[in-house]
């Protein structure tokens, strides 16, 4: 296990914080606040250091750049708003998806991802469109 860093401690702070998968960029932007003078190669270090002690996961999207959120023991799944990009957990699972599967295949794991207009972009679409 590495030693405790300022840089790092303000990563996995802007990380827990969040509450939601973080782009590098966000947790960049994010943890700045404490540590100013923070550069993205840090903080992608700094990311692969927590992901190799368990305590951050990876979560990868179709098309997109992983994203990083505090490891859970909850299964759950993502919700990615169209318009700003942010990605959100959705707690839970919709359950037992192996029924889906064709006959005779194993399914060892899944993700799911819903997509669409997050509460702030769908608040600014109703405002602009008055």
């Amino acid at each position: 296990m590495e030693r405790a860093t300022r840089q790092r401690d303000a990563i996995k702070l802007v990380i827990q914080a969040a509450k939601r998968p973080l782009s590098p960029a966000e947790v960049l932007e994010g943890a700045r606040a404490a540590v100013p003078a923070l550069g993205m190669a840090t903080v992608y270090r700094n990311l692969k250091l927590l992901v190799a002690e368990g305590i951050v996961q990876v979560i990868t999207l179709p098309g997109e750049s992983p994203r990083y959120e505090i490891r859970e023991s909850a299964h759950h799944h993502h919700f990615q708003c169209t318009t700003c990009r942010r990605v959100y957990d959705v707690p839970g699972c919709p359950g037992n998806l192996r029924r889906l599967a064709p006959r005779g295949f194993r399914v060892d794991h899944h993700d799911v991802t819903l997509y669409g207009r997050c509460s702030d972009c769908g608040t600014k679409e109703v405002r602009a469109a008055r």
